[in-house]
């Protein structure tokens, strides 16, 4: 058959695949960690950069929206973190758990959810993927807890998705993710706590961007070794700028979570806890990251932080430029295929945003719907005794 041409290049000419050092983590109550070398096919490396450009071009968009007001309310933008959310994805399967905070765009996009119904999602349209009613910090997806907009409280939410992973036999994990600004949270420890306790294949991970709100990490928190904060619970500390690193890493987190899982325990998990200890447990992963973007579309991010800082991150660390080196001095890719890639890209995102801008608001009468799971229809309360609203499943 005929071979297809990607601009001057064929398939055959490129290197289908490479390995390349990456940098080596950090650990605690760890003998060993990740590899220092990741093997990179071309194929991951195009969908890597695919994703993690789609990202970065929806965020951007969605800051345009926002100043336009066409985007309202709470807005957390996750540009400069992709690596992050894209390493994870790689290291786990697509039946694992996750569950975030509120900057939370970035796994909504890759839990499966279409850039379409996260800007409609965005900006309150019934094309949305919570049907509009939910916005920036509530999208959900299969095997996606959400966006929590309350600080922490996501961390004991995973930790018990992990004690259902665990109860069903499953052998799956769940991710469960935090800021460095949620760190210092009572409730994290106590679910450390528990997870260690009963074993759970719960995967925390501290996505430190170096600032919580306006605040440094070293001025918030006594310790800044997020990997360590676990006590008990073994950690690393990763490149979170370096999609490779992420998923590396994760998938060694992974591996620790699921080795040791035998079914015939999981039910006996609280008769006898000495069968527990057949299981890893849980594993505590820092990713050290960046944020572009303030802490959110009302923080011009730039009162706490220098614009030279913010540039110097974007020239030496970005994980999309580094991701683009690698690929073509490896002939891995060729420029003109990755701008071609960024063009299709900022195409879907504009058909997307026309969308987003044009499909109709949810009607009144869905406003209570889906309070319940399988239920009966019901009647709500609405703003007053007399004022009736009706609530379908």
């Amino acid at each position: 058959g005929s071979r297809l041409v990607v601009s001057t290049h064929s398939y055959a000419d490129f290197t289908p695949q490479a390995s390349f050092d990456i940098k080596s983590c950090e650990l605690h109550r760890l003998d060993q960690g990740p590899p220092t070398q990741a093997l990179l096919t071309r194929e991951q490396g195009l969908k890597y950069y695919r994703i993690m450009q789609t990202m970065r071009r929806m965020e951007l968009k969605a800051d345009q929206l926002y100043k336009q007001k066409i985007i309202r309310g709470f807005c957390h933008l996750y540009d400069g973190q992709e690596a992050c959310a894209v390493g994870i994805e790689a290291g786990i399967n697509p039946t694992d758990h996750l569950i975030t905070a509120y900057r939370a765009h970035g796994y909504t996009y890759t839990r499966g959810v279409s850039v379409k119904e996260i800007l409609a999602e965005l900006t309150g349209l019934r094309g949305g993927v919570a049907k509009g009613k939910g916005g920036s910090m509530h999208m959900y997806a299969n095997h996606f807890y959400g966006g929590n907009g309350i600080v922490g409280a996501q961390v004991p939410l995973g930790a018990g998705v992990a004690l259902a992973c665990l109860y069903k036999g499953s052998n799956e994990v769940c991710v469960t993710l935090y800021g460095d600004g949620a760190a210092n949270q009572g409730q994290i420890f106590e679910s450390f706590n528990m997870a260690s306790l009963w074993k759970l294949p719960c995967i925390f991970i501290c996505e430190n961007n170096k600032y919580g709100m306006g605040t440094s990490v070293e001025r918030a928190s006594a310790s800044t070794d997020y990997f360590k904060r676990g006590d008990f619970v073994p950690g690393l500390r990763v490149d979170g700028m370096d999609v490779l690193c992420v998923r590396e890493a994760t998938k060694f987190a992974a591996d620790h979570c699921r080795s040791g899982k035998n079914k015939s325990v999981t039910l006996g998990l609280f008769v006898d806890p000495l069968l527990t200890r057949l299981l890893q447990g849980p594993i505590l992963m820092e990713l050290q990251t960046y944020r572009y973007h303030g802490h959110s579309m009302s923080d011009p991010g730039v009162s706490y932080r220098t614009r030279e800082e913010i540039q110097e991150v974007r020239s030496k660390s970005d994980p999309i430029s580094m991701l683009k080196d690698r690929m073509i001095s490896s002939n891995m890719a060729s420029l003109e295929e990755i701008k071609e890639i960024d063009v299709e890209i900022r195409k879907e995102i504009e058909e997307a945003a026309q969308f987003a801008t044009s499909d109709p608001e949810p009607p009144l009468d869905e406003l209570c719907n889906h309070i319940f799971y399988n239920e009966p229809p019901m009647e709500v309360r609405g703003t007053n005794p007399w004022s009736k609203l009706k609530s379908v499943s």
